[in-house]
């Protein structure tokens, strides 16, 4: 198998997939957009196979040394008074709302990246502007102006790819959530809850604080609404979308909307999922949300970028050349991938509700489901099965 490779995108998909190629031999340089590494970022969930790659890779001790240590989800009201609590580790499998191993985005991409940075070359401040195959590699041009040529380029970048669209344009069907979310993090006050909080109000909007590290709070603010293009916009007139919207709304929000103005790690997204029939064009292939993104609704974007990095690892390091790698990395993912994905539309629409009643009627499910005896049964199928797949040893 030839062996050089460039991995376009240093979040977590990318820099699995660096950490693993190097251990496979392969030489491997990655290339990402930002101008440094992007620490901070949205709590995620590692679970299941994910959990059993970072084992494989000596890394799930560093990753639970760094974990919220959130202690479950309430949902709550305007008076912040709970309604229903899900404590994390009740469910069987991992599933619930809060895993066992829940860490912020940058927390987990920069133990990975330190990690892979002792074989691979990372370069930020660039990307791929063009880039032309043959049979036997790629020539790649890039932003900065330098001009290299690879064996194998492996895109890792987020759901938006400039580069999957360059070598797949237009294949790619998103299939939208109709659900507008802003991340980002907010100070921390004495008497936070170390419990995640949930507060839904009408016309579709929401609000979620969850427990951070080094004195933060994660925050959410998501409206269930159609998709208008907004994630098209710059960052100021996204700002100024959010504090409209929840300018008259009560709980936490004027305090989250008066910290949002001076945040450095606003990130505003249209939620929607990546589908592509294909996952390779001759030497490129695609892996992480590039791929396949589930959105965070599903639970299981992480995992899904952990073990993908793995799989397409093991599978160029033991075939003879990368159409066969590429096959059989795909084979064995997409099944994985197509369970994570499925998720009802209709989640997004029943958790954010629009009107009174529904408002009255969500509350009143979630009590219910809150109840000890049900509250199991709820979080056994809250996320997808990160279980879902025979992991491959390579």
């Amino acid at each position: 198998m030839d062996r050089r490779i460039l991995v376009t995108g240093a979040s977590v998909a990318g820099t699995t997939a660096a950490w693993w190629l190097t251990q496979q031999g392969f030489g491997v340089d990655v290339v990402e957009r930002a101008p440094a590494f992007r620490d901070g970022g949205q709590n995620v969930d590692v679970r299941g196979s994910a959990r059993e790659v970072l084992r494989r890779m000596g890394l799930e001790e560093r990753a639970f040394a760094r974990s919220t240590r959130e202690r479950g989800t309430d949902w709550v009201d305007e008076d912040d008074s709970v309604i229903a609590r899900f404590e994390a580790g009740d469910s069987d499998n991992d599933s619930g709302p809060t895993a066992e191993l829940e860490i912020r985005r940058g927390d987990i991409a920069r133990i990975i990246h330190d990690a892979a940075r002792e074989r691979a070359a990372f370069r930020f401040g660039d990307s791929i502007a063009s880039l032309a195959q043959d049979a036997s590699g790629v020539d790649v041009a890039f932003a900065s102006g330098r001009q290299a040529r690879y064996d194998i380029v492996v895109v890792a970048e987020g759901v938006g790819s400039h580069t999957r669209e360059l070598v797949f344009p237009g294949e790619n069907e998103p299939r939208w959530m109709d659900l507008t979310i802003a991340y980002f993090s907010i100070p921390a006050q004495p008497g936070d809850s170390p419990y995640a909080r949930q507060y839904n109000t009408v016309h579709g909007r929401g609000a979620t604080l969850k427990q951070a590290l080094d004195g933060k709070l994660g925050a959410y603010l998501g409206i269930q609404k159609k998709p208008e293009g907004e994630h098209a916009w710059d960052v100021e007139r996204q700002r100024r979308f959010i504090e409209n919207r929840f300018a008259d709304d009560g709980w936490e929000i004027p305090r989250i909307l008066a910290a949002m103005r001076d945040v450095d790690d606003f990130y505003f997204d249209v939620l929607r999922q990546v589908r592509m029939p294909r996952w390779s064009d001759g030497r490129v292939v695609l892996t992480g949300d590039a791929a396949w993104c589930p959105t965070p609704l599903t639970g299981i974007g992480t995992t899904l970028a952990l073990v993908g990095g793995y799989v397409l690892a093991g599978e160029l390091a033991q075939a003879p050349d990368p159409a066969s790698a590429f096959e059989a990395y795909e084979r064995v993912m997409r099944p994985f991938v197509e369970k994570g994905q499925d998720l009802p539309k209709i989640v997004p629409r029943l958790l954010w509700p629009h009107s009174e009643a529904g408002l009255a009627l969500m509350r009143g499910a979630m009590r219910v489901a809150g109840m000890p005896v049900i509250s199991k049964a709820i979080q056994n199928g809250f996320a997808r099965d990160p279980d879902a797949i025979d992991l491959p040893d390579y």
